[in-house]
């Protein structure tokens, strides 16, 4: 099966899904968003699902491109469907392997966070874009990040928007393996071939009660989401999605107004 940006395949009992839009770093639309969870609601068959990008990239998160001069319906969708895209990822019965080759930013690097395994090349780098572009992460850094990472280094990764190599994802727990450049789809069949040999129901019962911290994240990602649609529009969100978009700084304190005002 295939989409605009997204193709999904079932090979060998591994169900496929990758990310299709190398020119803007595989960034994701709604119509890529739906179409990565019906492939994650397809593989409740399968053994595993390795989800990867293209072109030198693994995920950039959400088109910014809406951001700059955004339709607040359309937004509002999207970020809807992205929470709905995190938990099809925990919903689904198998595990779900993250294979990185290249970044991983913002929305892109909490999808890392929502899938079971993560495997990166050692060229791969991690880490959050929101408040420098007028957002916040809302669905996996700002939350289940501090139980697989530390508190301390979650809000650092979230607020400060620093970039992390893949030595350093591994040390800090947020990806299970680094292997070279070029070799990924080796490690990736490695790991495959682990699961194979394992109990499919028994992975499906420990999934499920490896979710306790995510469930008890989700109130919260829901709260979170409620402030990002309520802030649709607002100055710095156009501010932070132009400056990307013309590679430059943002400029979010030229206008005066109290801190915490839209």
């Amino acid at each position: 099966m295939s989409s605009v940006g997204v193709s999904v395949e079932d090979v060998g009992g591994v169900v496929r899904i990758r990310l299709e839009r190398p020119e803007r770093r595989n960034a994701y639309d709604l119509g890529m968003a739906k179409a990565m969870i019906e492939g994650l609601q397809s593989a409740s068959r399968a053994e595993a699902v390795v989800i990867s990008g293209s072109g030198g990239s693994f995920c950039a998160g959400g088109a910014l491109g809406q951001l700059s001069d955004p339709d607040p319906e359309e937004l509002r969708e999207l970020f809807t469907t992205s929470l709905r895209l995190v938990d099809a990822i925990r919903a689904c019965p198998r595990p779900v392997i993250a294979a990185v080759d290249g970044a991983a930013a913002g929305g892109g690097n909490e999808l890392v966070i929502a899938c079971d395994f993560a495997i990166a090349t050692r060229r791969s780098t991690f880490g959050q874009t929101g408040p420098k572009v007028g957002s916040a992460p809302v669905l996996g850094a700002t939350n289940l990040a501090s139980v697989q990472i530390g508190e301390k280094r979650a809000k650092e990764m979230s607020f400060m928007c620093r970039r992390y190599t893949a030595e350093q994802a591994c040390a800090m727990g947020l990806i299970n393996e680094v292997v070279p450049d070029g070799m990924l789809d080796d490690g990736v069949d490695r790991w495959l071939a682990e699961i194979h040999e394992l109990s499919p129901r028994y992975l499906e019962i420990a999934k499920v009660s490896s979710n306790m911290w995510w469930n008890a994240s989700k109130d919260n990602m829901q709260a979170g989401l409620e402030s990002l649609i309520q802030a649709i529009g607002s100055e710095d969100m156009r501010e932070g999605a132009q400056a990307f978009l013309e590679k430059r700084k943002p400029r979010f304190r030229d206008a005066a107004r109290p801190v915490g005002t839209a």
